[in-house]
């Protein structure tokens, strides 16, 4: 069993539905449900092109998946979850935009923002001595000799490749998609969030997801809203 702390916005907000229906699935549920066609992409090439995000569910990493520590159980995991996100503000997002990085398609922040990223660092070292060391297996599975030296340094102390200096925060829509595929893809998820992203994005609460054995999808385990704290000093 593993453990994963993202960023996905509720289960009721227009681009979770958005993004559920273009996944064929919604992580705050057991369901699959049938991809459609969109723009010029039949079902079955949009069922192709989101196989390897739809496992994951909408998300943006924080913690990336983990064992637990030995010492560390679920419900001490979900209680530290509650500490935290009830004193650590709401980090807005003006816009989020379609990009392709490394080959796969995300939604990523138009521009630089600073504060999301100081909360990304916080939850990664808030949250570490949970995890249980990586395994050897676990360390080759990441692809170590393609990793730059900071990427591998990160991967061997936090567990994940991409945090600190290397962090991007990004919510993944595809798998890698070669130059053909790449103009028909965008295009594709252009026609269909291109209205959604009009809106700010509120980083308002981590989700604890949860893979209950290898391969299996990762689901919703539970929700923590940030900010309680400072709204009841406001109040």
């Amino acid at each position: 069993m593993r453990y994963a702390i993202y960023f996905t916005p509720r289960q009721d907000e227009p681009l979770a539905r958005i993004a559920a229906n273009w996944l064929g699935r919604d992580p705050f549920g057991a369901a699959t449900r049938p991809v459609e066609t969109v723009a010029d992409l039949s079902a079955a090439e949009v069922a192709f092109h989101t196989a390897s995000a739809r496992r994951y569910g909408f998300h943006a990493t924080l913690k990336a998946p983990f064992r637990l520590a030995a010492n560390e159980t679920e419900s001490s995991l979900r209680a530290a979850l509650d500490v935290f996100a009830e004193a650590t503000p709401t980090v807005t997002i003006p816009r989020l935009i379609v990009s392709q990085i490394d080959g796969f398609f995300a939604l990523v922040p138009q521009g630089p923002l600073p504060p999301l990223n100081r909360f990304a660092d916080d939850v990664v070292l808030g949250f570490d001595r949970f995890r249980a060391p990586l395994t050897e297996a676990e360390i080759e599975r990441r692809s170590p000799d393609s990793l730059k030296p900071a990427e591998f340094r990160n991967l061997c102390q936090w567990g994940y490749p991409y945090v600190f200096e290397t962090f991007r925060f990004h919510m993944t829509l595809s798998g890698r998609a070669g130059p053909q595929e790449s103009l028909r893809l965008r295009a594709a998820i252009d026609s269909l969030f291109a209205e959604v992203l009009q809106q700010p994005v509120p980083v308002d609460a981590l989700t604890l997801f949860v893979e209950t054995e290898p391969g299996a999808p990762f689901m919703v385990l539970s929700h923590h809203a940030l900010g309680r704290r400072a709204a009841r000093k406001t109040a």
